[in-house]
């Protein structure tokens, strides 16, 4: 799809997300301005200083106007408010987009105060990232071979999300549309469950005692799996209530399968561990596989 160029691009929330996109758009010249908005002079400045944004403003209704794309990069618990002061200050042909991790409960919080604009409002989820966050960890190749997934609804105008599809694609993701549904129910077990899992796996060894020899001796295996656990509290726990059914369901599913290695553990089955482990070495060798022929590797 062709990639039309953006006059001017504002974007609520510039941390790692939003300024990598800044940063993509900009390498790629199909963005004109880029207007950041936050909470946090300091950290826009910085943004500024970095080349990433162009100018700031820490009022949203400010920074929206005159853009026609509009990025909401803020914690999913917080957009129905980002929502509510810039819905009249948009223009009116502004196309509006987000980039939160469940998108039945952002459709709704838009559906409810965007009003006309609801049309131009194309829900998206970038499916990449790193455990850092802030404007200084973006990084123009975040996105390359990566996968940013849109929700249109009845509702979304076919010229809006070919836009934001462009935009994506512009920035070197792949873009696929799914309902919000679908969505939900499959991040609820591909990266809500195991960020939840790696917080709930630091917690348990801070619980501990002696809590100082356990983390002298954790090695490799632990950092890796709880790398994920190093990333915004605030964001999760929006994410954790926003997609509360299909997370529990999934917890629960995950709890099935402890609860058969404890099983395991506890009759001296090596049978039962060996082919459970089997099974997942498996499948996580063929989803590997899988991703490096997608991404031509």
């Amino acid at each position: 799809m062709a990639v039309m160029p953006i006059k001017r691009l504002a974007i609520i929330g510039v941390g790692l997300i939003g300024g990598s996109l800044a940063r993509a758009l900009k390498r790629a010249g199909t963005v004109g301005e880029v207007v950041g908005c936050g909470r946090n002079a300091a950290d826009l400045q910085k943004g500024v200083e970095l080349g990433v944004i162009d100018r700031y403003s820490t009022e949203p209704a400010q920074a929206v106007a005159g853009a026609d794309m509009v990025l909401v990069a803020t914690p999913v618990g917080s957009m129905r408010s980002i929502f509510e002061k810039i819905a009249a200050h948009l223009d009116s042909d502004a196309i509006v987009t987000d980039a939160g991790s469940v998108k039945a409960s952002v459709i709704s919080d838009a559906r409810a105060v965007l009003g006309g604009t609801f049309a131009r409002f194309v829900p998206g989820h970038p499916i990449a990232g790193t455990e850092q966050s802030g404007i200084a960890a973006s990084f123009a190749d975040l996105y390359v071979d990566h996968r940013v997934i849109l929700t249109p609804v009845a509702d979304t105008g076919e010229g809006p999300c070919k836009a934001v599809q462009a935009m994506w694609e512009g920035a070197g993701a792949y873009v696929e549309i799914m309902t919000p549904e679908a969505h939900d129910e499959i991040l609820a077990y591909t990266s809500h469950l195991p960020h939840m899992v790696a917080y709930a796996l630091v917690d348990c060894l801070a619980r501990a005692e002696p809590t100082t020899e356990l983390l002298r001796f954790a090695a490799g295996g632990f950092r890796d799996i709880t790398r994920i656990a190093s990333s915004s509290a605030v964001m999760w726990r929006d994410i954790a209530l926003a997609n509360d059914a299909a997370l529990l369901k999934s917890l629960e599913a995950y709890r099935d399968s402890i609860d058969a290695v404890m099983n395991a553990i506890r009759d001296g089955d090596g049978a039962a561990l060996e082919s459970l482990f089997e099974r997942a070495r498996q499948t996580r060798e063929s989803l590997i596989a899988a991703k490096g022929k997608r991404a031509g590797g």
